[in-house]
C-alpha cells in the first residue's frame, strides 16, 4: 500500500465517519453525534500524521496530542484549539453509562449542529493542508 493509499484510506474513514454523525443528529441520537465528530477530527489527524510521518499512526485518541505530534497544533487558530479541546471528552465520556444524562442534557439539537459545523471546518481545513 503506498502512502498516499493509507492517506486515502483515513480521509475515506474521516468523511464516512461525518456522514454517519449527520445520520445521528438526523434521528436524535445526539450522544453519537459528537463521538462521530470526535472519530472525524480523529481520523483526518491521522491520516495527515502519514502524510508529514510517513509512517503508521500511534494508537492513541488524545486529539491534541494528535495534532501536536503532526505538527498542526502550531497551526491551528484558537478556535481550533479550543474546538479539539471540547470534542476530546465526547470520544471518552459517552462510552461510560456514568456519563450519559450529564452528556444528554449538554448535546442538544443545536449543541450537535455546531459541533458538525465545526467538525467540517476543521476537516476541510486540514484536507486542505494535504494537497500542499
Amino acid at each position: 500500500m503506498t502512502e498516499q493509499n493509507k492517506i486515502d484510506y483515513w480521509v475515506d474513514i474521516a468523511d464516512y465517519d461525518l456522514k454517519t454523525a449527520e445520520a445521528m443528529l438526523e434521528t436524535g441520537r445526539f450522544l453519537y453525534v459528537g463521538f462521530m465528530c470526535h472519530q472525524v477530527i480523529e481520523k483526518i489527524l491521522k491520516g495527515y500524521f502519514v502524510f508529514v510521518k510517513n509512517e503508521q499512526p500511534p494508537y492513541i485518541h488524545t486529539l491534541d496530542r494528535l495534532a501536536k505530534m503532526t505538527g498542526l497544533i502550531d497551526e491551528f487558530s484558537e478556535n481550533q484549539k479550543e474546538f479539539i479541546r471540547r470534542l476530546q471528552p465526547l470520544n471518552i465520556e459517552m462510552r461510560y453509562p456514568v456519563y450519559k444524562e450529564k452528556l444528554l442534557k449538554f448535546l442538544t439539537k443545536e449543541k450537535c449542529e455546531d459541533i458538525i459545523t465545526e467538525t467540517k471546518e476543521l476537516l476541510k481545513w486540514i484536507k486542505q493542508k494535504l494537497s500542499h
